[in-house]
């Protein structure tokens, strides 16, 4: 697994108006929401960089009025899938 260090420094830190054993998690979130919204990185990926459930990104994505990459051809993949496990 290759490990990418995010270097911030210690002003900057202390300017984020969280409490200090949320600032890790709360990064990520916005990484992985920055990226998603960028279309650089999946929902899935997305979702397990910010360390959080299937469910509570969609929340998150709705919260922060992002909208989903999921086209028409998405819905017809799904639905063609679903239809070959019956």
């Amino acid at each position: 697994m290759t490990e990418v260090i995010l270097k911030v420094s210690n002003d900057i830190v202390d300017a984020i108006r969280l409490p200090p054993e949320d600032i890790h998690a709360e990064l990520q979130k916005e990484l992985a929401l920055a990226l998603y919204k960028r279309g650089i990185l999946s929902s899935g990926k997305s979702c397990a960089l910010a360390g959080i459930s299937r469910w509570e990104w969609t929340e998150l994505l709705g919260k922060r009025k992002i909208s989903r990459h999921y086209t028409a051809g998405d819905l017809e993949k799904d639905i063609a899938h679903v239809k070959r496990s019956l």
